[in-house]
């Protein structure tokens, strides 16, 4: 005699939402993320890899936005001040540590580096 199985793995709050809205376009949820108070200081601004195939904006209001060559849709989020680095917190929930490293800012084992600002 044959039974159906069945496997549950339990989610976090947070783990369901980005699997709802994983497929949908990047206008379709805006949650509204807290920002930290005061300035971000010298981590707001463009931040890229040698290869510029990894991109970082983060702005002076606290929010973020990240691309990945290869990938549709960009990440936006907020960031916070998280011990020496930060925390990237996006719409779906998903948190992404940014360490600073000897030259810039380290994320997922990229190597970011401040794209000089241009002075008119």
């Amino acid at each position: 005699m044959r039974t159906n199985r069945l496997d549950a793995t339990i989610f976090t709050s947070a783990s369901l939402i980005a699997l709802a809205f994983g497929g949908k376009p990047d206008n379709a949820v805006t949650l509204a993320l807290p920002h930290p108070d005061g300035e971000p200081d010298e981590f707001a601004g463009i931040w890229r890899n040698a290869d510029d195939t990894v991109r970082l904006c983060l702005g002076e209001d606290w929010s973020y936005e990240g691309r990945i060559a290869g990938r549709r849709r960009s990440a936006k989020g907020v960031y916070r001040p998280d011990g020496a680095g930060l925390m990237l917190s996006d719409e779906s929930g998903l948190r992404t540590r940014v360490e600073p490293a000897e030259y810039g800012l380290q994320m997922a084992g990229h190597q970011l580096f401040k794209v000089a600002e241009r002075r008119g």
